[in-house]
């Protein structure tokens, strides 16, 4: 069975917004905080695990995006996988993305009110988690247009901090900052060696970066509500991709090169570190804002991401039909606040037990990223063809099929290391249960709507026969491309 997805979306988000979105979704919290982890674990070898991990993440990207310029769907890779693997796959794969992002909404509310409480002590940490709350919430309901732009100007400050920070370093590095000492080379080989705790320390690093590249899933759900999705996500996947390339990769080397890798911490921010380095007086104010607009980015994107899973889930009949109504703003308001629940719901015991809860959910995200990814290179591999008979791709994944299948393969190696390695295991062990829950309550609900399922030999087609056509100012003349 084809979903019947209807183009209802307002069509309001344009290039520029679909670029930061697919930037800002991937530079977060993770890279100005979890690169910490990284270098411990590694030492400069770090370098290596970012660099498989980007390799990874910007093949997923790119897989994405050829299949939301084609179809541009609300659901993303839930409607994906929903037309390639069957419902009961679309079912899993979106309720695990929902159950996932909402928990991520209350977290990062509850770390920006964290970084905020410290400047403010007088005023608890409650009142501004219920604050971010609101006004991420405000935003999302207004219109696509407004939550375009707010996330624009977002990542555009997280790109510029990023930028900013390469700059400084590189100018340190060269010998031409005032007052600093150029390193050279020297901590990159001088400490221990590159690898100071061999293929070990890359692979322990590698399961922890490696979800700092989560949040570029909501570049697939904006596509349904931009206009020429086929020409906006070309254009914004193929700039994406080498500019985190860039900035990930560029911003860890200069950290690699000005810092001693032992004096790196686990539970803190390198980046601090370094711009103290630097001479940069408040180093740790600096950071905390910059890693707050991470936060309220993120937010901000999750709650857009996670309302419109709820609303396709919703037209799908895999979620409560009232979270598919629009408002005349086209705006699924009630997704909104559904998706918004978690987040208001921790206030209370944020208030009654000030920085417990926080840690609490933190735990319970786990590995759930990977196994969206699986699902979504499953589908490439089985849509791509039907895609290129119905002459629908405007962006191309390179090596197809070969890459696909690499990506398939390195998906489930990390997921063995995380079943190895006793510090991942319970992350995987928990997505695991949650994901197989999810698998055998979506395929008794198929098999309820449909008891007599007739054998599927070909994909189904990428349109349902009940779709209305697409208006022409959605359709893209653009050709395939590389």
């Amino acid at each position: 069975m084809t979903p019947p997805p209807a183009h209802t979306a307002q069509a309001a988000l344009r290039s520029r917004h679909l670029a930061m979105l697919a930037l800002g979704g991937v530079i977060g919290a993770g890279l100005f905080v979890g690169t910490g982890a990284g270098l411990a674990a590694a030492g400069p070898a770090v370098l290596v695990s970012y660099l498989l991990a980007a390799a990874l993440a910007l093949a997923i990207m790119r897989m994405l995006g050829e299949l939301a310029a084609a179809l541009p769907e609300s659901g993303s890779f839930s409607v994906y996988a929903h037309r390639a693997l069957g419902p009961w796959a679309g079912f899993t794969t979106g309720w695990l993305y929902t159950s996932v992002t909402a928990v991520a909404i209350a977290v990062e509310a509850l770390a920006g009110a964290a970084i905020l409480h410290t400047w403010w002590p007088a005023v608890p940490s409650w009142a501004f988690t219920l604050a971010a709350m609101t006004l991420s919430a405000i935003v999302n309901m207004t219109d696509v247009r407004t939550f375009g732009e707010a996330e624009f100007w977002f990542a555009l400050l997280k790109v510029l901090a990023v930028l900013t920070f390469i700059a400084l370093g590189a100018a340190a590095l060269f010998g031409l900052l005032p007052g600093t000492h150029s390193p050279g080379l020297a901590h990159l080989t001088g400490d221990g060696g590159f690898a100071p705790h061999g293929l070990s320390g890359v692979v322990t690093a590698l399961l922890g970066v490696v979800f700092a590249f989560g949040g570029m899933e909501v570049i697939g759900m904006a596509a349904a509500e931009s206009h020429d999705p086929g020409r906006s996500i070309r254009s914004a996947v193929r700039t994406a991709i080498w500019r985190i390339a860039l900035f990930y990769l560029g911003s860890v080397l200069v950290l690699v090169l000005l810092l001693p890798w032992g004096a790196a911490r686990p539970d803190e921010s390198p980046y601090v570190a370094a711009l103290m380095r630097l001479g940069i007086p408040h180093a740790d104010v600096v950071t905390q804002a910059v890693i707050l607009v991470a936060l309220l980015s993120a937010l901000n994107a999750n709650m857009y991401g996670t309302s419109r899973m709820l609303y396709s889930l919703a037209e799908r009949g895999e979620a409560p039909r009232t979270l598919a109504r629009r408002t005349r703003r086209r705006v699924p308001a009630r997704a909104v606040a559904a998706a918004s629940a978690v987040g208001f719901a921790t206030v209370v015991p944020e208030a009654v037990f000030p920085g417990a809860v926080l840690p609490l959910l933190a735990k319970a995200m786990g590995a759930t990223m990977l196994f969206m990814w699986l699902a979504l290179a499953c589908s490439h591999l089985v849509l791509r063809r039907s895609l290129e008979r119905t002459g629908r791709l405007v962006l191309r994944t390179r090596g197809f099929p070969a890459t696909t299948r690499t990506v398939i393969g390195a998906i489930t190696a990390l997921l063995v290391l995380m079943a190895l390695s006793p510090a991942t295991r319970p992350q995987l062990l928990t997505s695991a249960a949650l994901s197989a829950a999810l698998a055998l309550t979506g395929a008794r609900r198929a098999r309820r709507r449909h008891p007599h399922p007739t054998r599927r030999t070909a994909p189904p087609p990428p349109s349902s026969p009940s779709r209305e056509p697409d208006p022409p100012a959605r359709a893209s003349s653009a050709p395939a491309t590389d």
